[in-house]
């Protein structure tokens, strides 16, 4: 499956993107990971620095989700694909962790490097684009900012009676 240019280009607009794995009992687990890099046209590295739960589940079942979207436009993509886990003594970890180093900057320790192969590309929208074809990315910005506006503005005045 080829990741398009739409998809790397809504990638790199993302803070965070969600991980789900398997348990081992069939329920989903959700994770969200911050350190991610598109290495080529179908594949996706996502840093491990602090998930032994999704580790632990790949390493059992290597069938994942991963789900992004611009919280803005309010649409985005689910990855599907097959995950492998590469630790530091593999002998790709070394080629593989240096685009994720490069967004570490030293921050955080990668233990692992989470190596997806995606199989499947699903298109995430909000309701509204399916409900109203006149909907737009830009008016939804608009919505969204508003709403965050109102959020910010309510986040700061807690702020306040703390201090």
């Amino acid at each position: 499956m080829m990741l398009s240019q739409t998809i790397k280009d809504s990638l790199e607009q993302c803070v965070l993107i969600w991980l789900a794995s398997i348990e081992q009992d069939g329920t989903p687990n959700v994770s969200p990971k911050e350190i991610f890099a598109v290495p080529d046209d179908s594949t996706l590295l996502i840093a491990n620095v602090a998930s032994p739960i999704s580790v632990r589940n790949i390493q059992q079942n290597p069938h994942v989700c991963v789900s992004f979207v611009n919280i803005f436009a309010q649409r985005g993509f689910k990855l599907h694909g097959l995950a492998k886990v590469l630790e530091p003594s593999d002998s790709q970890f070394a080629i593989l962790v240096q685009p994720l180093e490069k967004i570490v900057n030293g921050l955080f320790q990668i233990r692992s490097v989470i190596e997806i192969k995606i199989t499947r590309v699903a298109p995430i929208v909000a309701p509204r684009y399916r409900f109203y074809e006149d909907t737009t990315p830009s008016a939804q910005v608009g919505r969204a900012v508003k709403r965050y506006n109102r959020v910010l503005e309510a986040f700061g005045a807690q702020l306040e009676m703390v201090q």
